[in-house]
């Protein structure tokens, strides 16, 4: 649950053909948080924030910049992605996230 929102955008981002939504949220002190779907598919994403990734559920894969094995995430995990970074995904089931950037 988050208290203290300041803003909801209601227009959804959509990538990669729709396989990929969220929705946009502002915390009254500024942060940005993204609530979120992806359908099962394997993804590149870049980032210019440096973001922290929570999974409300499902499970996937992540490869990390500076890692070279694969790691599994599913319910409840925490990973993180540096800032002017990307990493891949691999989500083997819908794949429920919260994304905290900064």
């Amino acid at each position: 649950m988050f208290e203290n929102v300041s803003k909801v955008l209601k227009k959804a981002n959509v990538y990669l053909d729709g396989k990929v939504t969220s929705r946009t949220i502002f915390l009254q002190d500024g942060k940005r948080v993204t609530l979120g779907i992806m359908l099962p598919g394997e993804y590149e994403f870049s980032t210019k924030d440096k973001e922290k990734m929570e999974v409300i559920s499902g499970n996937a894969e992540v490869l990390l910049p500076g890692e070279g094995n694969w790691r599994s995430v599913g319910d409840g995990d925490v990973f993180c992605i540096p800032e002017n970074s990307s990493f891949k995904i691999r989500v083997k089931e819908l794949f429920d996230y919260c994304c905290y950037y900064g």
